[in-house]
């Protein structure tokens, strides 16, 4: 048997996918997209953009920005009485 992968992309295949009205390249304004800390954003990953992916567990959460990191910003996600922190560029982000 083959070995399976386990890169980033792994069991993605659905939770990814977009929709055909929204396939192809995301408008430009999203990456120019800027955050104050504390405010609320739900993190959404844009397959069209590979760099700044966060890891795959946070896809549809929402979580508040900690911090800002070069362009990505840091966001605090509750799972259950933890809070973790996913570190992700503005494209994979929309106001909450």
């Amino acid at each position: 048997m083959v070995k399976a992968s386990k890169g980033i992309m792994e069991k993605t295949r659905q939770k990814y996918r977009r929709s055909p009205r929204e396939r192809g390249l995301s408008p430009i304004t999203r990456s120019f997209q800027t955050f104050e800390i504390g405010d609320k954003v739900t993190i959404l990953i844009d397959s069209s953009v590979q760099k700044g992916w966060p890891h795959n567990r946070f896809h549809g959460m929402t979580g508040t920005v900690a911090a800002k990191r070069g362009r990505a910003y840091v966001v605090d996600v509750r799972f259950g009485s933890r809070i973790k922190q996913g570190i992700c560029l503005p494209e994979h982000l929309r106001r909450a």
